[in-house]
């Protein structure tokens, strides 16, 4: 089951089929149709596709045969592991569609997204991937309500990226409020999901004060839906580091249960049988 940021990284790119070709555009000048296909990566980072399989694609308007592919990766914290499994992933959908395949990765922190645009050398003789990472660097703060109104999508990636700012902040949950409320409650669960903990921290306190416009219980209540399951996650992504540090070997059913609980007196109690546990059995016992 995905997790609740890359469910929503999803969702986002769904919402807008042409957001990663926007952003490629923007950030590196690189003019992509619009018919390009976009693929975000799969919740569990060890998972690589077979070529019979499915991935999460989000077909763009236009042509049913498009002429590039964009691989979308979201990156929290630097792993090495992960770049290898971007280049395979690549591989496969470069396989799949015979059309040449971009990786595109989202880094909320700037330090990150400058580790994760290194060449990516593989295993294979000759085969090497240059990723394309956007981060602080390559995102606009944006600070004007209208601006982010119209561009919801990229305002949630702002808000991602310099969200700290409290002006940014601000100016997302206002265009939030001129938009229909139930979108923009949607729009203001992605931020939420999408972003590091000071910035879900600068939301929830802009949330608090009397300023903020949307205060209807539909918008509150979606709010702290989102925040919870946020909550679940970090917790989830906690409890994985003490197993791996601790080198407990995690089997595929143990990663789907860890990071589909939503539960959080569940997590804790495995986080406290972690810090004893030699095996994961142990973890459910």
């Amino acid at each position: 089951m995905p997790s609740p940021a890359h469910a929503t990284l999803a969702a986002l790119f769904h919402d807008r089929p042409t957001l990663a070709v926007e952003l490629l555009c923007d950030a590196f000048d690189i003019g992509l149709p619009r018919d390009t296909l976009v693929t975000v990566s799969p919740a569990d980072m060890r998972e690589i596709p077979a070529l019979g399989g499915e991935l999460e694609t989000v077909l763009p308007p236009g042509r049913h045969e498009p002429t590039h592919g964009v691989l979308v990766e979201l990156q929290q914290a630097a792993c090495e592991d992960d770049r290898q499994r971007w280049a395979r992933r690549a591989a496969t959908l470069w396989l799949r569609l015979n059309r040449p395949v971009v990786v595109l990765v989202l880094a909320p922190d700037g330090e990150v997204a400058t580790w994760a645009s290194r060449p990516i050398v593989t295993s294979m003789p000759g085969y090497v991937v240059h990723p394309l990472a956007v981060g602080p660097d390559q995102l606009p703060p944006l600070a004007d309500p209208a601006q982010a109104a119209d561009r919801l999508e990229l305002a949630v990636l702002s808000v991602m990226a310099h969200g700290a700012d409290r002006s940014v902040a601000r100016a997302f949950l206002t265009a939030l409020s001129k938009v229909e409320e139930e979108r923009g409650a949607r729009y203001l669960e992605y931020a939420y999901h999408l972003s590091p903990v000071e910035v879900r921290r600068a939301l929830e306190e802009s949330m608090s004060s009397d300023a903020w416009p949307m205060h209807s219980p539909f918008a509150r209540e979606h709010f702290l839906r989102g925040r919870a399951a946020g909550v679940a996650e970090g917790k989830a992504r906690a409890l994985l580091t003490v197993l791996r540090a601790r080198g407990v070997t995690l089997t595929d059913d143990a990663l789907s249960a860890i990071t589909s609980c939503t539960d959080q007196e569940q997590l804790d109690e495995w986080a406290h049988r972690a810090a004893t546990a030699l095996r994961v059995e142990e973890l459910f016992a």
